[in-house]
């Protein structure tokens, strides 16, 4: 069961609904900075949604595309470039680009939901979670359901995990017909399905679907909510987590639910 671990759990005990700030929380734009993570903790967060990437020599980054040049005031494939040259890249063109080494580090209370971006990043992400025994502080996403379980098979205990796509779609389209044994055959190694409310015509995340994920112990994070109505209505639904980028917003939600902690 998903509750059971530590990542799963708030401070106050309970076990949802969790809020996790994406890619921190910054209107500025200043997406997977130190500046934003470090705001979404102020205003009393403990999960953040991130993105792993990893230089050419091997250091692991939170950054979420795959080259430097959207958000930042440098060009190129990050895993391409040095770490030495990456820092002195700026996010925004003020912020530099976090290490995943120094944010576990620098705030031990923070929980980091953590989007494998790529083959590269597969090995040094798990080197850093075992060297720092971060395992009961994060949780390993990524749209690839094989680079998911390449990176749990290298740690060095269990950590928790969300789904892939395969494992979405083949949960969201085939989970009516099936009967809960052959469900759980195709979600065996994951606690979570982190799902969009809808994709394209198709609504994913129905009464049935947490219905069906909550019978087989599993939680339902619904990415990226950023209307307050549309917040409401999930948490009313019974969905266990939601990932926003208007992390002040969320707040405010729970807040007036008496669902904060």
């Amino acid at each position: 069961m998903s509750s059971h671990l530590p990542f799963f759990r708030r401070p106050d005990g309970r076990s949802a609904p969790l809020a996790f700030a994406h890619r921190g929380f910054s209107l500025d734009g200043l997406e997977n900075s130190a500046a934003a993570f470090r705001a979404a903790l102020e205003l009393g967060y403990t999960h953040l949604e991130t993105d792993a990437r990893t230089s050419a020599d091997g250091v692991v980054l939170l950054f979420h595309d795959d080259t430097l040049d959207r958000v930042t005031d440098a060009h190129g494939p990050v895993s391409k470039v040095g770490a030495a040259e990456i820092a002195k890249a700026r996010i925004g063109g003020r912020e530099a680009i976090p290490h995943l080494a120094d944010l576990l580090t620098e705030f031990p209370g923070a929980r980091l939901n953590i989007d494998v971006k790529d083959w590269h990043t597969v090995k040094a992400l798990a080197a850093v979670i075992d060297q720092l025994d971060a395992h009961d502080r994060v949780l390993i996403a990524s749209f690839s359901d094989r680079r998911r379980r390449a990176v749990l098979r290298l740690l060095g205990r269990r950590t928790a995990s969300s789904a892939g796509i395969a494992c979405i779609a083949a949960f969201t389209l085939l989970g009516p017909l099936l009967p809960d044994g052959w469900l759980r055959r195709i979600v065996h190694d994951v606690d979570a399905l982190q799902v969009p409310a809808r994709y394209g015509p198709l609504r994913v995340v129905t009464p049935g679907f947490l219905r069906r994920a909550h019978r087989l112990g599993l939680q339902v994070h619904v990415w990226t909510v950023n209307d307050s109505a549309e917040m409401a209505m999930l948490l009313d639904m019974g969905v266990d987590g939601l990932v926003t980028d208007r992390a002040d917003r969320l707040k405010s939600v729970l807040q007036a639910r008496g669902q904060w902690w």
